[in-house]
């Protein structure tokens, strides 16, 4: 994975230590208040969970759209972080892996996507950030596991996207129903060679 998508995702950060300390304060307590308490949460409310000022807080991020696009950035940089050393598996198991934490992130994210999608449009720049760097990660993996012929050729990464961002959203399923499923869909992304050729 390239560092230019992380250093992307993660501009507009402070540099200063302590304006960094602050800003990441903020952006833990938003993204617990979020999961807890609804992405309308009050950013008085979320100022206070972080330990600042509410002055503080303004000065990171004026409005509630930066404080939503940071929240949702962070979870797709730790995603991305998180699957750097995943070339060092196999093909297959990195491949499956990789998905495995999207589905993850995509269960998270539901709590934050309704205030995401009224307070953006879908074609939004971070939105194509986002998506640029799920790809830059994900694709390296998929190309790696169908050149080892141990995933069917005639599928791209935007397509398995789709695939794993519907299992993820299924309403009223717990982690295991979604994990049970999600690995049924992963057998069928296999390759076998009696109905697929290359």
């Amino acid at each position: 994975m390239s560092s230019e998508i992380i250093d992307q995702l993660a501009s507009g950060r402070p540099r200063r230590a302590d304006a960094r300390r602050n800003y990441q304060k903020l952006v833990d307590a938003a993204r617990e208040a979020f999961a807890q308490d609804g992405a309308d949460t009050s950013l008085e409310a979320i100022a206070r969970r972080a330990g600042v000022g509410i002055g503080t807080l303004y000065r990171n991020f004026p409005e509630r759209a930066a404080l939503l696009e940071a929240v949702y950035l962070e979870e797709v940089e730790n995603l991305c972080t998180s699957s750097a050393n995943l070339s060092e598996l196999p093909a297959w198991d990195a491949f499956a892996e990789w998905l495995r934490r999207l589905t993850t992130y995509l269960v998270n994210k539901q709590a934050l996507a309704p205030a995401l999608l009224q307070t953006f449009d879908h074609d939004a720049q971070v939105f194509h950030r986002s998506r640029g760097a799920l790809l830059a990660v994900g694709e390296p993996l998929l190309h790696r596991a169908q050149e080892s012929h141990e995933v069917r050729t005639d599928t791209d990464l935007a397509e398995v996207m789709k695939l794993v961002g519907g299992i993820a959203k299924i309403p009223n399923s717990g982690a295991a129903e979604i994990g049970h499923i999600l690995e049924m869909a992963l057998d069928g992304l296999r390759y076998r060679p009696d109905n697929l050729t290359f």
